[in-house]
């Protein structure tokens, strides 16, 4: 029974009558949900005993309180209060004095991230230009949708929806293992595979089944912000090696490991982050021997291996003969939509299984619903015909939106054509501070990245990346109209 003595305040000098004090206590009890609609009140001469009043004052109090329907009589059982509660409005009770609990900053010390990450209030804006996005405009939402509305309904899919594998659905699973060997010449089956909540849970659970505080990680100069904020949160230290046409500088790596072999590799052979550079053939074979010659596990982020326009890709380092060092990670969320969370980690059998462990302490599972819609696009093939004309779209869009850059840019920036991916990676001359060109750009209804996040720990760069993808025609003619227009 609760401490009704300690919970309502009783003052026998207030010119509120000691009855009315009581039904507002207990109002106000109701109302916080510290009792909850059904409960049965203790009866009159209970109540009174615990509050050491009068039994006819407690009777006074409950009638108050059935006159307003907070409360009501059942047989056999006494007084209740009521299933539907009146109107929270309908009676203004005397205010508790103070801030409200939750108005105030937090009573106690707790972790801060880094001004890095802090989120981007896009929505404010006409036109984006973004780190790198897919067009949702494009994506096959009633595809999806269809499919996702139709299992729904299935009986089969009863134990799917209560339960499900914390590793994902294993149909997906199974079609993206699938996929996965067509496109990148991986040999994994189901086992192999943990689906997650897009590729950014996936880094964060694969360095954390890695590293220990003191850890080092090679990762490149620059390098995915994101990632180095993930490994130096759990207490790992960077090793930043030089990235350059062809990738990370894999002479270094070969030197820094005779040193002393780092603990970890973070590399992005395809399309760079955020460079967009892509690794060479020859620097892959090197980079491999030296994995197997340390035994250096590595993570391969590969957000966007699907989308190359100059030629076929070079397969990833994973396809090769790697000695299960290599955790592979990529994204379903660059071929559908932001909105859209699914990621995936390949590895071996061992460190899948204990990775889906791991996710269970902070996600007991994915969206099972989901998931089986998309291995239903991938059986029948939708996925793979959107991919086809997504790379096609983003291609022409990639040689448009450069063409305006030079067009409208010229001296001012330098770039290069990437070879695939997303976006842009373009630095602005010195006599242009991005910080600047973003705040006169957001007057006129332009969001653009003032390159702050391309700048963790590092000296400013004054570059961005230059999503194209999810910009057509008229929406970058007008997006670099603006930025002539402020430069």
């Amino acid at each position: 029974m609760l401490p009704f003595r300690t919970l309502i305040a009783i003052s026998k000098n207030s010119g509120t009558p000691v009855y009315l004090q009581i039904a507002n206590g207990l109002v106000n009890l109701i109302r916080e949900g510290i009792i909850k609609p059904g409960t049965a009140l203790p009866g009159s001469r209970e109540m009174a005993k615990l509050l050491e009043v009068h039994r006819q004052t407690v009777v006074a109090a409950y009638e108050e309180l059935f006159a307003q329907d907070w409360v009501e009589t059942v047989p056999r059982k006494g007084v209740m209060v009521a299933q539907h509660l009146p109107d929270i409005k309908a009676r203004t009770l005397k205010k508790t004095p103070g801030i409200p609990a939750y108005a105030m900053n937090a009573g106690f010390s707790f972790h801060k991230m880094p001004a890095a990450v802090s989120p981007i209030r896009m929505g404010e804006y006409r036109l984006l230009i973004n780190d790198g996005f897919p067009d949702s405009r494009i994506a096959p939402v009633e595809l999806l949708m269809r499919e996702y509305k139709s299992l729904f309904n299935k009986p089969s899919m009863k134990q799917v929806l209560m339960y499900g594998s914390t590793a994902g659905s294993p149909n997906l699973r199974a079609e993206l293992g699938r996929f996965l060997s067509d496109t990148r010449g991986l040999n994994i089956n189901v086992g192999n595979i943990m689906m997650t909540h897009g590729a950014q849970m996936a880094i964060f659970i694969a360095a954390r089944m890695i590293l220990q505080p003191g850890s080092t990680v090679l990762v490149g100069e620059s390098n995915y912000f994101m990632a180095n904020i993930i490994f130096q949160q759990l207490g790992a230290k960077l090793i930043r090696v030089p990235v350059d046409e062809n990738g990370l500088d894999v002479d270094e790596i070969a030197r820094i490991c005779k040193k002393k072999k780092p603990d970890l590799l973070y590399v992005i052979p395809h399309h760079h982050h955020p460079t967009t550079v892509t690794m060479s053939s020859e620097r892959r074979m090197k980079l491999l021997q030296l994995i197997r010659e340390y035994k250096l596990p590595a993570i391969e982020d590969d957000y966007d291996f699907d989308f190359h326009y100059n030629s076929s890709p070079v397969l990833p380092l994973a396809s090769a003969d790697h000695g299960g060092l290599v955790v592979y990670i990529g994204s379903l969320t660059k071929s559908l939509s932001t909105s859209i969370r699914i990621g995936y980690l390949v590895g071996t059998a061992d460190f899948i299984q204990e990775a889906a462990m791991f996710r269970r302490m902070v996600d007991t599972r994915g969206d099972n619903l989901m998931e089986e819609a998309l291995a239903v696009l991938f059986k029948n093939g939708d996925m793979v015909r959107h991919l086809k004309k997504s790379v096609k779209l983003y291609h022409e869009r990639r040689d448009l939106f450069c063409n305006l850059m030079e067009k409208e840019l010229g001296e001012l920036v330098s770039f290069r054509k990437p070879a695939g991916g997303m976006a842009v990676w373009a630095r602005f001359h010195k006599r242009n501070p991005l910080p600047a060109i973003a705040a006169k750009a957001a007057a006129k209804g332009l969001y653009i990245s003032d390159g702050a996040s391309y700048n963790y720990q590092t000296d400013s760069q004054n570059a961005l990346r230059m999503g194209f993808a999810s910009l057509n025609e008229k929406e970058m003619e007008e997006a670099f109209s603006i930025l002539r227009s402020v430069m």
